[in-house]
């Protein structure tokens, strides 16, 4: 196998950067759009070989080094019966509020053992590693609280300020869920985990230390034992950067607000990195995403423990010919031989 995304993130030394996308199977794809139009997307997540077909999709086309499993983050609350729908263009929108003490704790084998066959189908098949993920419980109990996407985010922040004891049991219960969910796909196979807490830039500094560090912590420290790289991404958090690493991840992704050396100089030298080219840049011409590029390989200056990535995920719009062109490129300007420097 193919295994440099692992050793990147163990900060090891590497032949050339690895490269995998976020969202790097999803609607940008032709072959993806056509599965679209016969099947929704819960019904992809819950079919081993949809999913398993779909997470395949961009592998072989993009020549990246890491599968990212397809699903969604909100699969684990589904399948305990949480009033959840996806919408197109929209994303998760959420009817009545779950009640953690009717809906109890998550039984992954029991629950989504589609999500774990299709985990260990792919496994089989795949030459580079799988990466497994979950939705962190700040995000989590953000889509829940508000019914949806949210620009503000406040009746989360008053919950999480004005209710303490509805706050701890929901993030409880959603860390509970997204432990056993990461324990499971490893166990089931995966080679790498990571958890999205793609609102988390939405608090500032005391009010995650405080209400949210804690729960992601548990989740990394629950998954320690099983000695696989831990990934911790979020959007907008160049201002929490060193409370997520202080969560315990092994890598740190960074989305594009903020600069790579200067958010890797803040971290350390204990973590990786991952990202973190802005992903409309690929809307524009070739000049500009090959500048930006190698603007971000030169302020890795080589280090060990660097994945190349979008800052999020990649846009519907985007070019697959130009994601291909972009692992190239990575591949090219970091290579330096088949096998890694001593």
């Amino acid at each position: 196998m193919n295994d440099i995304f692992l050793r990147a993130c163990a900060r090891q030394p590497v032949p050339r950067t690895p490269v995998w996308y976020m969202r790097q199977a999803g609607r940008y794809q032709k072959e993806y759009r056509a599965i679209r139009e016969r099947h929704g997307i819960l019904e992809i997540c819950r079919s081993p070989e949809l999913t398993a077909e779909v997470t395949r999709l961009p592998v072989e086309r993009l020549g990246v080094d890491a599968a990212i499993l397809f699903s969604d983050i909100m699969v684990p609350l589904v399948a305990l019966g949480a009033d959840v729908r996806i919408e197109e263009g929209v994303g998760p929108v959420v009817g009545e509020p779950p009640d953690p003490s009717r809906l109890g704790p998550l039984e992954p084998d029991r629950d989504v053992g589609y999500v774990l066959e299709a985990v260990s189908m792919l496994v089989r098949e795949l030459d580079v590693p799988l990466i497994g993920f979950a939705g962190a419980p700040f995000t989590m109990a953000s889509y829940l609280i508000e019914g949806g996407p949210s620009r503000s985010f406040v009746r989360t922040k008053q919950v999480m300020l004005e209710d303490p004891g509805r706050w701890d049991e929901l993030m409880g219960w959603l860390t509970q869920v997204a432990l056993a969910s990461l324990r499971a796909q490893v166990l089931a196979g995966a080679h790498a985990v990571q958890l999205f807490d793609s609102w988390a830039g939405a608090l500032g500094p005391d009010d995650y230390a405080l209400h949210v560090l804690q729960y992601s912590r548990r989740i990394f420290e629950g998954l320690a034992d099983l000695g696989v790289p831990r990934i911790h991404f979020g959007v907008g958090t160049g201002g929490l950067l060193e409370l997520m690493r202080d969560a315990g991840a092994d890598v740190i992704g960074l989305d594009w607000r903020v600069p790579l050396d200067a958010a890797w100089d803040r971290l350390g030298a204990g973590v990786a990195v991952q990202g973190n080219l802005d992903p409309a840049a690929l809307l524009g011409p070739w000049e500009g995403v090959e500048e930006k590029t190698l603007r971000i390989l030169t302020q890795a200056e080589g280090r060990m423990g660097h994945v190349f990535n979008l800052g999020h995920g990649v846009l519907p719009e985007t070019d697959p010919d130009a994601l291909r062109r972009l692992t190239d490129l990575v591949h090219e300007r970091t290579g330096v031989g088949e096998e890694a420097p001593t």
